[in-house]
């Protein structure tokens, strides 16, 4: 089972918002209450992904009608494909690995009493060994005793970049301490110091790297170290980097078995015993009629003042609020969206939201034969694999010794993921075995596969657009704009009612708990506007915003 956020310590608490939502969550008294007259309100609910499922699980206990619509299936970037006799083993096409500090995200995993176990990462006991391959020279290691001087000099520089530079140690403190008044003090200034400048601006100019070669910079993009290498991400504001590191995203990262999308799932279908209005046994399951409604194609604002949605086959319907859970770019490429629902500058960051691109593609093999020993080596033939090469990242997911397993063949990111975008799966296998052949000859992987292969370029993906925001320099203000959306009394009229939620809107983009945190926002952006209330002993995060607000760079609060 998942080790509990208490044992732990650690949370993604901030550091931009510094708001505990999982003790929100796990507190006896509840989230908030509604007026009698608001129980059993329609909600709109666009996107049954994570975001939107948890929204609207936590809507329903509160006495509402969460109406959920979704354009293909329930789950969103919580994809999991099932290969047959592969029991819980699953090829997870989108989130695959989740952190012990997404507290919020593991509340959802012990409540639906998900079974996780340690992702394969590179260098951890769950991969066994790990195998790094540079400019055709191959390094096979089981623990980081057995790095070379080179590598393990690359390690040592990035952590001792951290601290230097931006006092991870004392950031990390402050977050597993809850100390919101510390954290707002020492993040502040690295908002203004690194929020226009790349995480490559960062590596090159700090004094740990600077005193090193180019080799040693140019090492850490191919192979990095944690969840793999970093290069897709030099681009992005250090900021995205930071964030990842003081909240220990890259470390301590679990799997679920039986696959992830049993988070969404097990939402939609689980059965409240004491809800608030509805008798006892409710669903959103039930209430949506055991499915979800067709695609949201447009909303807009009724003459009668509230908010019209529209879906793919012409069936509109009218609701007080309206959460959107899918990808920001919808709302101008797939969802018609009146202007007036959102301020110039919101569109403004919606607009300019960065998606990255990311390609994975997994076969089934018939047992985990890369536990096999060399004879002449003593070495595991083959093993979690980071190289320059085009596979980047390959991943080796077992749960028995004689049992069917799993490879993530190839997880790759933009230049890489593009590469792979115009094939086809069966095409993707064969670049992917041939490169692994070249750091693995003598071994045929081939022979082990069984059934047939699965692939996904989320790019390509007209719901999604890519796989999840990478904030650029200078995108600060605009994440801000979008995070802070559910604080709305200073909003005019025509632009309330309307929430966002999911993890492009997010601090955390990529990771499941910013997808949880947003979603709770928005819920209590409801319960706000429909003249409900929070307990007075478990206030939520729009009840401290006012104290605990994201810096505002240019003074205008």
């Amino acid at each position: 089972m998942t080790q509990s956020q208490t044992d732990h310590g650690m949370a993604l608490f901030g550091p931009d918002f510094p708001f505990d939502h999982a003790a929100w969550l796990a507190h006896p008294d509840g989230l908030g209450q509604l007026p009698a007259a608001a129980h059993g309100t329609e909600i709109a609910i666009i996107g049954a992904g994570l975001s939107g499922l948890v929204a609207g699980y936590e809507l329903m206990r509160l006495g509402l009608k969460p109406v959920i619509y979704e354009a293909d299936r329930i789950g969103g970037r919580l994809r999991s494909h099932r290969f047959e006799g592969a029991g819980d083993l699953v090829a997870e096409l989108g989130g695959m690995r989740f952190p012990l500090s997404s507290t919020a995200f593991h509340h959802y995993v012990e409540l639906l009493g998900l079974r996780t176990k340690p992702f394969p990462n590179p260098l951890t006991a769950a991969a066994g060994s790990t195998v790094i391959d540079l400019q055709g020279e191959t390094v096979y290691a089981e623990t980081e005793a057995d790095l070379p001087p080179l590598l393990a000099e690359v390690q040592d520089a990035y952590d001792r970049a951290l601290e230097e530079e931006a006092g991870l140690s004392a950031l990390k403190a402050a977050m597993r301490a809850r100390d919101h008044a510390r954290l707002r003090d020492l993040w502040a200034p690295l908002i203004r110091a690194w929020d226009e400048r790349t995480f490559y601006d960062f590596v090159a100019s700090s004094r740990a790297f600077s005193a090193l070669s180019f080799r040693h910079r140019e090492v850490f993009g191919q192979v990095g170290f944690g969840t793999g290498g970093w290069d897709s991400d030099f681009p992005n504001s250090m900021l995205e980097i930071l964030r990842v590191a003081a909240g220990e995203c890259d470390r301590d990262q679990m799997m679920i078995l039986g696959g992830a999308d049993q988070l969404p799932r097990g939402l939609w279908a689980r059965k409240v015993s004491q809800p608030v209005h509805w008798p006892a046994g409710v669903s959103l399951a039930a209430l949506n009629a055991g499915s979800p409604r067709p695609a949201a194609t447009r909303i807009a604002r009724s003459p009668s003042g509230a908010l019209s949605v529209t879906d793919r086959w012409g069936h509109q319907a009218e609701y007080p609020a309206v959460i959107v859970a899918c990808q920001t770019w919808l709302l101008t490429t797939s969802i018609a969206t009146d202007e007036a629902l959102f301020s110039q500058g919101l569109w403004m960051a919606l607009d300019r939201t960065r998606y990255m691109g990311s390609s994975k593609t997994f076969v089934m093999v018939d047992r985990p034969f890369w536990r096999d020993r060399d004879p002449a080596t003593g070495r595991e033939v083959m093993s979690m694999t980071l190289t320059d090469r085009i596979t980047r990242g390959t991943y080796l997911i077992e749960d028995a010794p004689d049992a069917p397993a799993i490879i993530c063949l190839t997880y790759s990111w933009e230049a890489d993921a593009r590469k792979m975008l115009p094939l086809a799966v069966n095409r993707r296998v064969e670049l992917a075995l041939e490169s692994l052949s070249r750091i693995y000859p003598g071994l045929d992987i081939a022979s082990h596969i069984r059934g047939a292969p699965v692939t996904v370029s989320w790019e390509a993906d007209p719901n999604f657009l890519g796989a999840f925001k990478g904030a650029l320099p200078g995108h600060y203000r605009y994440n801000r704009r979008m995070f802070g959306q559910f604080m709305q009394d200073r909003l005019p009229p025509a632009e309330r009612g309307i929430f966002l939620a999911g993890d492009d809107i997010s601090w955390t983009p990529g990771w499941a708990e910013g997808a949880v945190q947003t979603a709770l926002n928005a819920v209590w952006g409801v319960i706000h506007q429909l003249g409900g209330t929070t307990p007075r002993g478990n206030p939520g995060p729009g009840d401290v915003w006012p104290e605990r607000a994201p810096p505002d760079l240019d003074g205008g609060e």
